[in-house]
């Protein structure tokens, strides 16, 4: 897609950029108190353009209902119910960065950041399943951190359309600053596996991308998301060629590197974590990422985990709680474990994924993003499962 093209939809879908916040419920009958009445004048129904409160959230009926606020399309939601005071997560901790072993905010103390990993943004990108309205209920219905936004590389992603898809990124992370969430830019290379066979495009997408939000303070850049089938020594070589066409525009950015072995410290291909140890990347503000999914990586992986970031600054950018393909039976007895760990240790992570994709991965039923019905109704097991540990403690 073309930017003027982009830059258009933005503005068509749900609310406008410029209306994104947490909603005013002041004065909102609350439901079941129905704001319409019926022939014996009791209260029945909503009308067109009606408002509702239900669970602390304001919905609007989109024609005559007496359904449940947000339990199918005849609702639109408008955000989660503020008295004005709701701090958004950039306002809470700045601009960040890393800290010995972890992720410290402006003021210095250590913290974790929860939140979801959209799918590739060629499917289900802006327009699609990334509007204005999933944003919104990312952002103050599930009171997620931060958005990682997957661009592949290959599969009919950037290669094909670069100027688009800098565009389709650049207007989503504008949409995710609006609303105060953290952006992690993901380079969604995988297949080839050596994140230097797409090195040009690397640096001529990351220019355009940092050139464009060097002011903001809230991106986060992934420049290597799953490198496989390729020695550390490799993805080394390529990191010291991307970090520097960053600082050089932006030198307090924060990057994230993946690791060999699909972002597993080798794990997954006969590695280590010593192999990082003994040829860390010689740039600060650096952190290294892990990838899991539930069912597939146990005690030994999460081990790993555990082992790499008692030593060097991790980023859990991608797990799920089904097998290693997002996809198969839910493990949340594995996941929990995973969450456990994380919490402890104040490791951030983002979930994959924010679609309705297929796969139980994917946190929505099929059809929720063509109707813009993002409401808890439409959330498949594993999506209700994350977003209680996305919103814990908020």
């Amino acid at each position: 897609m073309k930017a003027v093209y982009l830059s258009a939809i933005t503005l068509t879908l749900g609310l406008s950029i410029n209306q994104a916040q947490a909603a005013n419920c002041e004065g909102v009958k609350v439901y079941p108190d129905w704001p319409k009445l019926d022939w014996q004048g009791k209260p029945s129904h909503a009308d067109t353009g009606d408002k509702m409160q239900h669970d602390n959230k304001l919905y609007q009926a989109n024609w005559w209902t007496k359904s449940e606020p947000g339990s199918n399309t005849a609702w639109q939601y408008l955000g989660r119910c503020s008295d004005g005071t709701q701090i958004t997560p950039v306002e809470k901790y700045g601009q960040l960065r890393v800290c010995g072993t972890g992720l410290c905010s402006e003021k210095n103390e250590r913290i974790q950041l929860r939140g979801m990993s959209s799918h590739g943004l060629q499917w289900y990108g802006l327009g699609k399943c990334m509007t204005d309205v999933s944003l919104d209920v990312l952002a103050y219905d599930w009171q997620a951190d931060i958005v990682r936004l997957s661009l592949y590389v290959q599969e009919g992603g950037y290669e094909n359309d670069p100027a688009g898809f800098t565009a389709q990124m650049n207007t989503l992370i504008e949409m995710a600053s609006q609303r105060g969430l953290y952006v992690l830019v993901d380079w969604h290379q995988l297949t080839p596996g050596d994140p230097n066979f797409n090195l040009d495009l690397a640096k001529q997408f990351f220019t355009d991308i940092v050139t464009s939000n060097k002011h903001r303070k809230n991106v986060i850049y992934d420049i290597a998301n799953e490198p496989n089938k390729v020695e550390w020594s490799q993805i080394r070589h390529y990191a010291d060629q991307v970090i520097p066409v960053i600082r050089n525009i932006q030198p307090n950015a924060l990057i994230l590197l993946g690791t060999h072995g699909w972002s597993t410290f080798g794990a997954s291909s006969g590695g280590s974590v010593q192999d990082v140890l003994n040829d860390p990347v010689k740039f600060d503000n650096i952190m290294y990422t892990f990838h899991f999914y539930a069912a597939s990586h146990k005690d030994y992986y999460r081990s790993v985990l555990d082992q790499a970031s008692d030593v060097l600054p991790v980023f859990v950018s991608e797990w799920g709680t089904q097998n290693y393909d997002g996809d198969g039976p839910n493990d949340f007895v594995s996941a929990q474990q995973y969450i456990d760990l994380m919490a402890r240790k104040k490791i951030s992570w983002t979930n994959w994924n924010y679609s309705d994709d297929f796969r139980s991965g994917a946190v929505f039923k099929r059809g929720a993003c063509t109707s813009q019905n993002f409401s808890d109704s439409q959330l498949k097991e594993a999506g209700a499962w994350v977003k209680a540990r996305i919103s814990e403690g908020k």
